[in-house]
C-alpha cells in the first residue's frame, strides 16, 4: 500500500529545494519579532544578531517536533512553526514597563516558559473550548495584532532612532517608499517562487539602494562568526513576574486558537483531516516548543499560516519537505553570519516592508471577520467594543498612565485587552440566554473545516 502523500519522501534535491522555499516564505516573519523586541530593548547589533539566530534555531526545532513528532507530540503534518506575531506587542509592553532593560528578556523568557507549560497541560482539553473563540473573536484579535504593529513599521520608516539627526528625513522615507513599491511590483508582476519571496527580495533591493546614501552598515556581518551556538540563557536566567505571565498566557490562548484553525485547514488541504487527537498532538508541539524556546533565547512559537498557502499552491504535501525546511532553520541559527544579514538591512527599508507585513496581518483579521456573521447585531457590538478597547494603547499611549506598573503590562497591550474583552462579550451575547440561539445560526469555519487565514501570514502577503 502506497504511503499517503503526507508521509511521502521525495528525492533529496527536490526535498532540499522545496524545503528552502518554505524557509523563504516564513523567514521575514521569523526575524521580525526579535527585531522589534530587540530594538525596543536597545540591543547592540551583535546582540540583535544573536537573538535573531536564536529565534531561527528554535523555530527549526519546533518545526521538526511538529512534523516528525515524538510520542503524542506533533501533528505529523506539513506544519511550520515559528515566532508568533501575537506576542510582539505584549513583549514590547513588558520591555517598556521594566525599569532595567537588561531584565526585559529574562522576564519575557520566564513568562513564555510558564505560558508554554500551562498550554502543554491544557492541550488535550483546548479543542473542547474552541467554541468560545469563534471568528468574531479570532478575527478581532488578528486585526488588533496588525493594527498594533503598524506603528512599529512607521517608526522604522523614519530611521533607527528618534534622537538621530536624520530621523524622518526625506532619504529615510524615500527608502521606505521604494522598498514598499518593489514589494508591490513583485507581487503584482511575478509568479511562483519569486512572488512568494517578494518581501525578501524587496528587503535586498532596498538595502542595495541604501548603500549610496551611506545608510547600510555591514559591520554586523564582518564581526559575526561563521559557526556558533545559541548559548542557553545568554541574556540571563528567566525571571517570573505575574503580570508578564498573565499577558503571555493570553497570547498563548490566542496562539493555540489560531494553530487549531490552521491544523483544520491544513488537514483538509492535504487530505488527512485533523481529528481531536491530531489537534491535541499539534498543540502539544506548539506549547512544548514555546516552553523550551527560552532555554536557547527564543520566543513563543506557533503555526505559520503562509506556509499552509504554499502547500496548497505547490500541492507538495510531504511533511518531510517541511521537516527539511526546519533543518535549514536550525543550520541558519547555528551560523551567526547568516543571522547577521538581517541586521544589515536599514530600518527605513524594514519599515517599507513592514507596512506590507503588518498590514497584511490586519487584512487577514478582516477576512476572518467577513465570515463572522456581522449581520448579527450582537457580533457587530462585540467587534466594535473589542476593537475600541484594543486600539487604546495605539491611539492614546498614556491612557493608562495612572494604573499600577504591573497592570500596565497587560493594559498597554491592545491585543491582550482586546482578546479578553472579545471573549467575555462573546460569552455574554452569544452563549448566555437567547444569544446562544442567535449564534447558532452562524457557521463556525473551524467546525466546517473551511479555509482559514491565521495570524502568522505576514511574511508573504
Amino acid at each position: 500500500m502506497a504511503d499517503h502523500p503526507v508521509d511521502e519522501k521525495l528525492p533529496p534535491l527536490k526535498m532540499a529545494t522545496t524545503g528552502l522555499q518554505h524557509v523563504a516564505a516564513m523567514y521575514a516573519g521569523v526575524v521580525a519579532p526579535p527585531l522589534i523586541v530587540g530594538a525596543a530593548i536597545g540591543l547592540t547589533g551583535t546582540e540583535l544578531t544573536f537573538l535573531t539566530g536564536a529565534c531561527l534555531f528554535t523555530a527549526g526545532l519546533a518545526t521538526l517536533l511538529q512534523t516528525l513528532g515524538v510520542w503524542r507530540i506533533g501533528a505529523r503534518l506539513p506544519f511550520v512553526n515559528g515566532v508568533t506575531f501575537a506576542g510582539v506587542a505584549p513583549m514590547t509592553a513588558i520591555v517598556v514597563s521594566t525599569d532595567d532593560r537588561n531584565d526585559a528578556l529574562p522576564v519575557i523568557f520566564g513568562a513564555v516558559i510558564v505560558a508554554g507549560l500551562l498550554g502543554f497541560l491544557a492541550a488535550p482539553f483546548f479543542s473542547k473550548a474552541v467554541r468560545f473563540f469563534p471568528p468574531v473573536v479570532t478575527g478581532t484579535v488578528i486585526t488588533l495584532i496588525g493594527v498594533s504593529l503598524l506603528p512599529v513599521a512607521f517608526g522604522w520608516a523614519q530611521g533607527p532612532s528618534p534622537t538621530a539627526d536624520d530621523y524622518g528625513s526625506a532619504t529615510n522615507l524615500g527608502l521606505a517608499a521604494a522598498t514598499l513599491v518593489v514589494v508591490l511590483l513583485l507581487r503584482r508582476f511575478t509568479r511562483g517562487f519569486v512572488k512568494q519571496i517578494a518581501v525578501l527580495l524587496g528587503l535586498v533591493a532596498g538595502t542595495l539602494l541604501a548603500i549610496p546614501f551611506g545608510v547600510t552598515d555591514f559591520s554586523p556581518v564582518a564581526g559575526a562568526d561563521v559557526v556558533g551556538f545559541p548559548t542557553p540563557f545568554h541574556f540571563g536566567a528567566p525571571q517570573f513576574q505575574l503580570a508578564a505571565i498573565v499577558s503571555l498566557c493570553v497570547v498563548m490562548v490566542v496562539s493555540m486558537t489560531e494553530s487549531t484553525a490552521d491544523m483544520l485547514a491544513l488537514g483538509e488541504i492535504v487530505g488527512r483531516p485533523a481529528d481531536e487527537r491530531t489537534i491535541a498532538a499539534g498543540l502539544r508541539a506548539d506549547t512544548l516548543g514555546s516552553a523550551l524556546s527560552p532555554l536557547f533565547n527564543g520566543f513563543m512559537c506557533s503555526a505559520f499560516a503562509q506556509n499552509i498557502g504554499l502547500v496548497a499552491m505547490t500541492r507538495i504535501r510531504s511533511r518531510y519537505v517541511v521537516a527539511t525546511g526546519g533543518g535549514f532553520l536550525v543550520l541558519m541559527g547555528l551560523c551567526p553570519m547568516a543571522a547577521s544579514l538581517i541586521a544589515v538591512v536599514p530600518r527605513p527599508v524594514l519599515g517599507g516592508a513592514g507596512v506590507v507585513l503588518f498590514g497584511s496581518v490586519a487584512a487577514s483579521g478582516i477576512q476572518t471577520l467577513v465570515r463572522a456573521g456581522l449581520e448579527k447585531d450582537n457580533n457587530v457590538l462585540i467587534v466594535a467594543v473589542s476593537l475600541a478597547v484594543g486600539i487604546i494603547p495605539v491611539s492614546a499611549p498614556e491612557f493608562y498612565h495612572s494604573a499600577p506598573e504591573t497592570a500596565r503590562i497587560i493594559l498597554d497591550s491592545g491585543i491582550s485587552t482586546g482578546c479578553v474583552v472579545a471573549v467575555l462579550l462573546n460569552f455574554v451575547f452569544n452563549h448566555l440566554g437567547d444569544g446562544s440561539r442567535e449564534a447558532a445560526d452562524v457557521t463556525h469555519p473551524m467546525e466546517a473545516g473551511g479555509e482559514l487565514t491565521g495570524v502568522k501570514a505576514p511574511a508573504t502577503p
